[in-house]
């Protein structure tokens, strides 16, 4: 058999994914699996993205669309970047692609050369780690425990640039933690920041609407407007719209970074779906109640788990301040025996014993880079999470 390429002995699968398949093989075997390990909410599409798609349809509007995005789209887009977090993007700044994983993607492919550094905070979302790693990047990770509130300290920041550092990855609200950064600590981080200017900036603001302390979109970029020629900013439908098989992401950015991410995407995807782009551009014009809602119902769903979850004996969990996880501490765990006799080492063996045992999937901690803790998302229906929680309880009660 010929030789597979050498890149893939770097490639990884996400732990979110093999978790998610798990628990749908599980479910196909007979199994009651409440699955909890994945980001995806609940909610169906707005309606206006549906009939925008099918008018897109209707219409003749599938043909070939531009690299970078239809012009409506990018439109709406510079409209919603305005409204949204009081960015003035060019349209010629503006692209759109797959989901944000390929915006990521795109970014490390244009910039990447072997072992160049991407600082992380950790936790961390796996895809910003695994990209870099499959590019031939070094991954540097910073830790921010739960004593910082899981938020990167300046000073922290500042010692993990390097002369190879190529780009500095910040995520508010943050997957997997939902800790979410404020104007004032983003000013800290942006002070930092000026002291290298050979480094990017790729501000995730994927999770941007979904915030619980009152203060919208607060985005690195309007915070240090003199560093948005080094500034990427990532988002999209799928959280805020309940959109994710759309698969629309879209970023603004410098002008030589978007090009050079655009040729990427040339050579990769092409341009995206011009239905999947009339969708999002209806959504993102059209009145934002739906986003409302869905945050009022996220809101109250956190309250919920984070409630539930300190009943179990063994777990403590912070109030995260955005986003749809909770990311609670097992340590009281580590060390015992389930009731089915396995043996709980590591946030691996506890995610993975409590989903054999109790049928509930997570993801361990560990895959975010910080153990021992376990993602869990609330992105799902109250009586799945109110079972959901009940079950984790019962499994903690029965560790000895």
């Amino acid at each position: 058999m010929p030789a597979l390429a050498a890149r893939l002995g770097r490639a990884e699968t996400a732990a979110a994914v093999l978790m998610s398949t798990r628990a749908r093989e599980m479910r196909a075997a007979g199994h009651d699996v409440i699955s909890l390990a994945i980001g995806e909410p609940d909610f169906p599409t707005p309606p206006v993205a549906i009939e925008a798609a099918h008018r897109a349809a209707l219409d003749g509007l599938t043909k070939y669309p531009p690299v970078d995005g239809t012009a409506a789209l990018k439109a709406a887009v510079q409209r919603k970047f305005q409204r949204d977090q009081r960015l003035d993007f060019p349209l010629n700044q503006i692209m759109v692609s797959n989901g944000g994983k390929q915006a990521i993607f795109n970014a490390f492919a244009a910039t990447l050369d072997e072992g160049d550094e991407v600082v992380i905070p950790s936790p961390y979302w796996s895809s910003y780690a695994l990209t870099a790693q499959l590019l031939g990047g070094v991954s540097v990770l910073v830790s921010c425990p739960e004593n910082n509130g899981f938020r990167l300290r300046p000073e922290d920041l500042d010692a993990a640039i390097t002369s190879r550092t190529k780009w500095v990855v910040l995520n508010s609200p943050n997957n997997p933690t939902g800790a979410a950064y404020d104007a004032a600590q983003l000013g800290a981080l942006a002070a930092v920041l000026r002291k290298h200017p050979q480094v990017w900036i790729f501000s995730d603001e994927i999770y941007e609407h979904l915030r619980y302390d009152g203060l919208g979109s607060v985005s690195l970029a309007a915070v240090a407007p003199d560093l948005v020629d080094r500034i990427l900013v990532m988002s999209g439908v799928s959280k805020s719209y309940a959109m994710t098989g759309w698969r629309i992401g879209f970023c603004g950015g410098p002008l030589a970074l978007i090009r050079a991410m655009t040729v990427i995407q040339s050579h990769a995807t092409a341009g995206i779906s011009t239905i999947g782009q009339a969708a999002a551009a209806a959504v993102l014009d059209a009145p934002q109640d739906v986003v409302t809602e869905m945050v009022t119902a996220y809101h109250r769903r956190r309250d919920l788990v984070v409630g539930l979850l300190r009943q179990a004996p063994g777990l403590t969990c912070a109030v995260p301040e955005g986003a749809f996880y909770v990311f609670p501490s097992v340590a009281g765990c580590i060390g015992k025996r389930s009731a089915g006799g396995r043996m709980i080492d590591t946030d691996r063996d506890f995610a993975m014993a409590l989903l054999e045992e109790t049928y509930v999937a997570l993801v361990h901690g560990g895959a975010f880079g910080m153990s021992p803790h376990v993602r869990i998302s609330y992105a799902t229906d109250d009586a799945s999470l109110i079972e959901a929680c009940a079950r984790i309880k019962g499994f903690c009660e029965g560790l000895d």
